[in-house]
């Protein structure tokens, strides 16, 4: 084997370099300044990630290939690390009053940071070891933030039972990695592309085990079960972090490594991706409908919408590929708009957690409950709101590519799955008011804002993203 140099640039790792020194930077200041430093630590770590994304795009254009090609930056990585790190940024921004009010911890920053060089590392790798370091550096911090609130006992728990299911589906994957390994010789996606012509029942085997890691993170059916429990027990900011950032990691990675690993195995997973889709649409609009609790209505919905986003890798083209893109993107800003909201409402101090908690808010605050109205209606899918566009691009794909039984299916979930979301708006619009409630923090009204404005105004200007998102799809291919 020869040792080459220029395989082993640190350029294309620029951005990762920069925000882990900057988070090691940041811990050291807060361990010197202690609860002190929990406002200045959260500023800079945002300056941080906005610094990574200038860098990200400051790179060279075209294919950026290192560590002997473990590694790989390309307008897909751009792309996706783009959209990750403006939801870590969000996560950091809402957060505020949570680490000002409740938990007065400055390592909160730094962990968000060091998952999302976690993130970045797994949306670049291009063999199943970087992918597994990038996994883990990513899981590692989600299982402490889960538990963060140390006072809270519900924190904890959820915590915990994160941190047990997540180690045995880190296992299942690595057991799949080590099992495509044996079978095909190699661990690089192109190798592994080159000799898994055939359907191998060891490489079958070696799918399904690799997919049950990575399914479990984006919470889909059957590896949801963890999602409503930690989404409820976990601080609002912790369960808009889980529901946003490590998905859009994961999904990213779903797609790299079957389009690009398992490109002539592609009806072998695309039975499974199928599957896995319609029990997270069935499961998603069916199961939120009895949901009492705000959260717990929001994991099942975010359940449903990762199986949305899977008709599109179903597809197994660059077309499907493109429509995953898209509706990770206008995911992420209706993820956040939702949660801008959720955390902004309290009332003599007390937030919010029941849907019947919303009663009468037309009433008292219109401009709360008119763009929260609008996030819900998007989520739902109604057209022209951003969430509408979403879907479309996916279904599109799927009955492109044949798929017309999984298009149908979509639909009529999209329809049952509207019914959650309208009957929270008949809650705020038409029930009898609770009273008013407290004065929205400022840079929550800055979140749900810009969610919301993007959301309404999308479908006249949605050319900028869907252009983007064809040119990353494109380099996968």
């Amino acid at each position: 084997m020869n040792f080459n140099l220029a395989d082993y640039s640190l350029l294309p790792v620029l951005p990762e370099i920069v925000l882990a020194v900057g988070a090691m930077a940041l811990l050291m200041l807060g361990a010197f300044r202690g609860e002190r430093s929990v406002t200045i630590v959260t500023g800079l770590a945002v300056v941080l990630l906005a610094v990574t994304i200038v860098l990200e795009w400051c790179l060279p254009a075209g294919k950026l290939v290192t560590f002997g090609g473990s590694f790989v930056v390309d307008d897909y990585a751009r792309f996706l690390k783009t959209v990750m790190l403006i939801a870590s940024a969000a996560t950091l921004i809402i957060s505020r009053g949570f680490l000002t009010n409740q938990a007065r911890i400055f390592e909160y920053s730094i962990l968000v940071l060091l998952s999302s060089v976690g993130m970045m590392v797994l949306i670049s790798a291009a063999d199943l070891i970087s992918l597994y370091l990038g996994y883990e550096l990513m899981s590692l911090p989600l299982y402490v933030v889960a538990a963060s609130h140390r006072d809270n006992l519900k924190s904890t728990e959820a915590g915990l039972k994160y941190f047990v299911l997540g180690a045995l589906s880190s296992g299942m994957m690595l057991y799949g990695a080590s099992l495509i390994y044996g079978f095909t010789g190699t661990v690089d996606f192109a190798g592994i592309a080159a000799v898994a012509k055939t359907g191998s029942i060891g490489v079958m085997f070696g799918i399904v085990f690799l997919l049950v890691g990575l399914c479990f993170k984006i919470s889909v059916v059957p590896f949801h079960m963890w999602t409503p429990d930690v989404y409820e027990g976990a601080p609002t900011p912790v369960t808009a972090f889980f529901a946003s950032a490590p998905k859009v990691a994961a999904l990213a990675m779903l797609v790299r490594v079957l389009l690009t690993a398992f490109p002539n195995v592609t009806h072998d997973w695309q039975q499974i991706i199928t599957f896995v889709s319609i029990a997270s649409m069935g499961l998603g609009s069916f199961a939120a409908i009895g949901q009492k609790n705000i959260k717990r209505l929001m994991a099942y919905s975010s359940i449903g919408h990762m199986g949305f986003a899977l008709v599109g890798l179903a597809a197994g083209t660059a077309q499907g590929a493109q429509g995953v893109l898209i509706y990770l993107a206008i995911y992420v800003v209706m993820t956040f708009g939702s949660f801008a909201f959720i955390l902004s409402l309290k009332r003599n101090g007390q937030s919010f957690e029941q849907i019947s908690d919303f009663a009468g808010l037309s009433r008292t605050n219109p401009y709360l409950a008119f763009m929260f109205a609008m996030l819900l209606f998007s989520l739902a899918g109604i057209p022209p709101l951003a969430g509408f566009f979403a879907k479309f691009y996916v279904f599109l794909a799927a009955i492109q590519a044949g798929l017309y039984p999984l298009a149908v299916i979509g639909v009529l979930t999209s329809v049952v799955g509207a019914f959650y979301y309208l009957a929270i708006i008949k809650t705020m619009y038409f029930d009898d008011s609770r009273g008013a409630v407290d004065p929205m923090a400022g840079e929550l009204r800055t979140v749900l804002t810009v969610a919301g404005v993007f959301n309404l105004l999308y479908f006249a200007y949605p050319g900028p993203l869907v252009s983007a998102a064809t040119a990353a799809a494109k380099s996968l291919f």
